[in-house]
């Protein structure tokens, strides 16, 4: 690995300098990273540009800015997205109680220069930053992970743009702040709703799907440690074609090894009907799915499996 030679800020981290160099950073915290998402984050570090990622919950999106902000030994910087969020609750919002203590200060000493107290009052130190300013304030580049935003109204993307495109935000009693050290963004999406075009061609894109039998398995064993091999394999064996049925939430890879860890706290070697369907609320969270697997989808999914 060496350090980026990118931006100003980027050469105080020191950055993988290969896909394999990637996927071996985040090894070093047991996150299963294949190639094609490896390749995307190298590049989205490489090239200073936001990652997008889209994909089912569960699949470890959130999980790779966690896990990335470890590896690399920075802050991780989050705005955790819902409807109705603004700019108050995510870039900065003025620290209204001690501008009140201003004002007072200003009555009680007969201070009528009014041009010096609105300066004061809004002044740098009266704003309070919120995680998408703080990500441009750091002396180091912070991961800054804009998580689940589809959750967020339309026009929260538009606001995002400035700071995605220029690395600034502008703040009208204040002028514009650039970052001293671009932050290394993240942005995750279940896509409950398209996201704005614009702002996603300012990103590096990556659909993560639900992995492969044998890197399932290997993240299994990676944070279920416990589990005997053989109900590792058939709990992933199960999982893997339980999301083939129509199912309205198929379950993540969380949910798969949730259920790992929950049968090995219940001492079980193996996976039998009864011990499947006493622990089906572990892998799904909708009532009609849990109907459908009662329905004999279960038995037959586990005479599906290898022995």
């Amino acid at each position: 690995m060496t350090s980026s030679s990118g931006g100003q800020g980027s050469a105080a981290l020191v950055l993988p300098d290969s896909v394999d160099a990637v996927i071996a950073l985040l090894a070093t915290r047991s996150y299963v990273c294949d190639r094609r998402l490896a390749t995307a984050l190298f590049l989205s570090l490489k090239l200073e540009r936001p990652l997008f990622l889209e994909g089912e919950p569960g699949v470890g999106k959130t999980e790779l800015a966690k896990v990335l902000a470890e590896a690399l030994g920075t802050a991780l910087l989050r705005v955790q997205c819902y409807e109705g969020l603004d700019v108050a609750q995510t870039a900065y919002e003025w620290n209204v109680a001690r501008q009140m203590i201003e004002i007072r200060l200003a009555e009680a000493v007969h201070d009528t220069d009014r041009g010096k107290l609105v300066k004061s009052l809004y002044s740098r130190e009266m704003l309070i930053e919120r995680p998408l300013l703080a990500a441009l304030t750091q002396p180091v580049s912070p991961v800054l992970l804009i998580d689940e935003l589809d959750r967020a109204d339309e026009p929260f993307d538009a606001f995002l743009l400035e700071v995605l495109a220029e690395n600034q935000i502008t703040v009208p009693e204040l002028g514009t702040i650039r970052a001293s050290a671009p932050p290394i963004t993240v942005i995750t999406s279940n896509r409950t709703r398209e996201i704005h075009d614009a702002l996603k061609r300012r990103c590096l894109y990556h659909w993560v799907d639900f992995p492969s039998l044998e890197r399932e398995l290997e993240i299994v064993r990676l944070k279920a440690p416990g589990a005997a091999e053989r109900l590792t394999r058939q709990v992933v064996e199960f999982v893997q074609r339980m999301r083939g049925l129509d199912l309205f939430k198929a379950p993540g890879v969380a949910e798969t090894i949730d259920w790992t860890n929950a049968l090995v706290a219940l001492n079980a070697m193996r996976l039998d009907p009864a011990t499947v369907q006493d622990t089906l609320g572990v892998l799904l969270k909708h009532q009609d799915d849990l109907a459908k697997m009662e329905g004999g989808d279960t038995a037959r999914l586990l005479g599906e499996l290898g022995s």
